[in-house]
């Protein structure tokens, strides 16, 4: 079983920065493909960015060139570093681990941390 405990959210102006982190423990954090979702209220959980290791990663179209992913095996930490944030960016993020290699689906995998408000204000 897999605990994943994220932070970093917050209140940022548009074009600002936040770094989320999420910390995994109970598991082997290296064989998890790291995504991290997106919710906002009244839609559904979306993809945004997963890791397997620093050569294969994933991500949506829409954060492209202003998030970036990482992660640091020894720490057990997954990293979403998120830059010129504008107001549709709002949403809770969650982290979420799966074993599968190209995991890009929320079905897809299977632990999933509580969650971490970002909102982001005009």
């Amino acid at each position: 079983q897999v605990q994943l405990l994220e932070s970093g959210g917050g209140l940022v102006q548009t074009g600002g920065s936040l770094r989320l982190s999420c910390v995994a423990s109970g598991g082997t954090f290296s064989s998890y493909t790291m995504g991290w979702f997106r919710q906002a209220p009244g839609k559904e959980r979306e993809f945004v960015m997963a890791i397997r290791s620093d050569i294969f990663t994933y991500y949506r179209d829409s954060v492209k060139g202003r998030f970036t992913i990482s992660r640091d095996n020894a720490k057990n930490t997954v990293y979403l570093q998120m830059d010129n944030l504008k107001p549709e960016d709002t949403a809770v993020y969650y982290c979420a681990a799966s074993t599968l290699y190209n995991a890009k689906d929320r079905r897809q995998y299977d632990y999933w941390g509580q969650g971490t408000q970002v909102t982001v204000s005009s």
